[in-house]
């Protein structure tokens, strides 16, 4: 399978998931709140333990600067999430990104990333894609109800959710992929650190804090879910 298949594939699959969520949301709204903190927890699981076991070290190797470039990456997100989050006076997305533009460059570097993963290692790929797919239920969910909340009718809200959180990852993905595939190993390194600081602000900012702050009793067993997606990780990492 070459590199712009799998990135085309998992992208594509990100989307469909993210679908997934907003078609259970719309049609059983109470089980899709109770069970999101699953997907949440596991997600983090990955997206934390992945890029700290193998794509910091990685890109750390191929470019002395990678940690300069991971604590870019963790910066953007951060002053993305803050700008958008002072603009608006919603509060209730787990992700901390409260308004559809957020949603969008939050799903478009998703995309990205899919790009720079798959170009490093295909085991790294995957492992970082399954992280990547599992939260996009959760996000799926959260854009369609913030669009309810807003006092937009159902079916529109399915279709804009559709459009900002969904169709927005293979977008992404297709768009960074022709601009990654020009890097040397020396740039592809400063790329996958900041990717790195990314996955881990998405991770440790986002996704862990929703789930503490969730009020559905599944705490117990969503870091049950997390411990998965650690060991999921280290289990791609000795299969290197």
């Amino acid at each position: 399978m070459t590199t712009f298949v799998s990135v085309l594939i998992f992208s594509i699959a990100a989307m469909v998931v993210n679908t997934i969520g907003i078609f259970v949301m719309s049609k059983n709204e109470a089980w899709t709140l109770k069970n999101k903190g699953y997907f949440l927890c596991f997600a983090a699981g990955v997206l934390i333990a992945s890029p700290l076991i193998t794509a910091f070290p990685n890109a750390a190797q191929n470019n002395q600067y990678a940690g300069i470039a991971a604590l870019g990456g963790f910066i953007f997100m951060f002053a993305i999430n803050r700008l958008i989050k002072a603009k608006s006076p919603h509060s209730e997305l787990a992700f901390g990104v409260t308004a559809l533009l957020g949603i969008a460059i939050h799903s478009f570097v998703d995309g990205a990333i899919y790009s720079v993963t798959f170009h490093v290692s295909p085991l790294f790929g995957i492992a970082a894609s399954i992280g990547l797919v599992a939260h996009e239920f959760a996000e799926g969910v959260i854009t369609y109800s913030f669009l309810l909340n807003s006092g937009v009718s159902k079916k529109k809200a399915f279709l804009f959710a559709f459009l900002v959180a969904g169709l927005t990852t293979p977008v992404g993905a297709l768009v960074a992929y022709p601009l990654i595939s020009m890097l040397d190993a020396s740039m592809l390194g400063l790329a996958l650190g900041a990717v790195s600081g990314v996955m881990i602000y998405l991770s440790a900012s986002h996704l862990l804090p929703a789930v503490q702050s969730d009020q559905t009793g599944t705490k117990q067993h969503s870091y049950v879910a997390f411990t998965i997606g650690v060991a999921l990780a280290f289990i791609f990492f000795f299969l290197k």
